[in-house]
């Protein structure tokens, strides 16, 4: 019997493989681009947080007290990574057609309501650094500028730097807030283009 972060890193492989085949029959014009900001939606750890929230996967996990007491069964990551663990062993025990019926299921309206433009805006990080080489100049960089709060409830206030500029953004965890950074930096960049054009 495979241990649960075995069954994580099958389910993760499994799960890939069942989304970007959904993918590319709904969106045959899509790029691959297009495909893989969608994709990195569908399999991001707060989607799949919420999919086990919905199938009270949390009500089934078995914790030490330390993680209990925590809000173990409420943490993001953990909720991710058993949808993951039950996606390998439902391929384990009934194959690719039940997994993808249990992905589909599971996560029918995230399929549904994915969208390459709305998947577009939500990477900002990406769409900062595909502007900034189209344009032939450096990559961002990002820095952890200062935290604040209890450990529970950390804000992190990051900056970006590009030839050019900085700006600060904010965020619960240090991703959120390089995304936050990066959107005011787009936001930067645009108004100074209509700045020009006027």
């Amino acid at each position: 019997m495979l241990h649960n972060e075995s069954l994580e890193f099958l389910g993760d492989s499994v799960l890939g493989l069942v989304v970007a085949n959904y993918l590319c029959n709904s969106y045959t014009l899509g790029s691959e681009g297009e495909l893989s900001r969608m994709k990195h939606r569908l399999v991001s750890a707060p989607t799949l947080a919420k999919a086990s929230q919905t199938l009270n996967l949390g009500d089934f996990l078995r914790f030490g007290r330390g993680e209990e007491k925590s809000g173990g069964r409420q943490k993001n990551a953990l909720l991710a990574d058993v949808f993951e663990a039950i996606t390998g062993a439902i391929f384990m025990d009934g194959g690719i057609d039940a997994a993808t019926h249990f992905v589909c299921h599971a996560l029918r309206q995230e399929l549904e309501d994915a969208d390459p433009l709305a998947a577009a805006e939500a990477d900002y990080k990406t769409m900062l650094q595909e502007r900034l080489q189209a344009e032939r100049r450096s990559a961002p960089r990002y820095a952890v500028i200062e935290t604040f709060g209890p450990p529970h409830r950390r804000t992190f206030h990051v900056e970006v730097l590009w030839d050019g500029g900085s700006i600060r953004g904010e965020g619960h965890s240090i991703k959120s807030a390089e995304a936050a950074a990066a959107r005011a930096a787009l936001e930067v960049m645009r108004s100074g283009q209509q700045e020009q054009s006027n």
